[in-house]
């Protein structure tokens, strides 16, 4: 019974998205400080409004009107942080920035992945004979949540000009509540998903972005291979790694 509520909410969220607000400002959104701090450094604030025990920073970057938040981290503050962008600031899209263990097998520490799609890796149902994923929790019928196409191609092409071709790529993204710090589970995540990234709100943010009509772009930079080293490898480059995806973000706002 509680699987079928689910199913049926997902069904709704997904007949009559709503319109997003073609003037609003732009919404960015990241877990962490340290995703965040760059932004704020190049921004010109005018004012920070707090809600739910989050600020949201409006002005404007790279002359363009942006709405800017930490969220939080994981899939139920990042939800939230989204939901209250399009709500109270009436954003025109959501882009979130910051850091994520690298899962695909060309992709390397600091190299950028721009989300071509989403799938939250950790829905479903759990039995004796251990976890089953469930595509319900997606937008598409296959557990897929895609990107707005325009908003990740001008994101890939500032990654491309920040970063190099050969440090730049686009593809699936997996979003779950763990850091992930586990060879033989990138593997599931290659095998299930063919993703790239795997992080802890990407996927939260575009459902919600998807149910109001909303465009929106996930942009990572990988602070480790979210492998057995991964808690290491996050120490040493995880500041790094946040200000090289807000560049990619600065990029992307100056060349819109």
């Amino acid at each position: 019974m509680r699987k079928l509520a689910i199913i049926a909410l997902i069904a709704i969220m997904a007949v009559a998205p709503a319109m997003a607000a073609e003037n609003g400002p732009i919404g960015i959104i990241t877990a962490m400080s340290n995703e965040l701090s760059l932004l704020l450094e190049n921004a010109d604030i005018k004012e920070t409004v707090t809600i739910g025990g989050v600020d949201y920073n409006v002005g404007t970057l790279e002359g363009k009107d942006v709405v800017l938040a930490k969220a939080g981290i994981g899939k139920i503050l990042a939800a939230a942080g989204a939901a209250t962008l399009i709500n109270e600031f009436d954003v025109s899209s959501i882009i979130f920035t910051g850091i994520a263990g690298g899962v695909g097998d060309e992709t390397e520490v600091m190299d950028i992945v721009v989300s071509s799609d989403l799938v939250v890796h950790d829905y479903g149902d759990i039995g004796n004979d251990g976890f089953t994923w469930d595509a319900v929790a997606g937008s598409d019928g296959n557990g897929r949540i895609p990107a707005d196409p325009a908003l990740a191609d001008l994101a890939y092409k500032a990654a491309v000009d920040v970063v190099g071709e050969d440090s730049a790529f686009i593809g699936n993204i997996a979003t779950g509540d763990q850091f992930v710090a586990s060879e033989s589970y990138v593997n599931v995540l290659q095998d299930s998903f063919d993703s790239l990234a795997c992080e802890m709100e990407g996927a939260a943010v575009g459902l919600v972005a998807y149910q109001y009509g909303v465009p929106f772009v996930v942009i990572r930079c990988m602070s480790d291979k979210a492998d057995g080293l991964a808690h290491e490898t996050y120490d040493g480059f995880g500041d790094q790694a946040a200000d090289n995806s807000a560049s990619i973000v600065m990029e992307m706002l100056g060349n819109m």
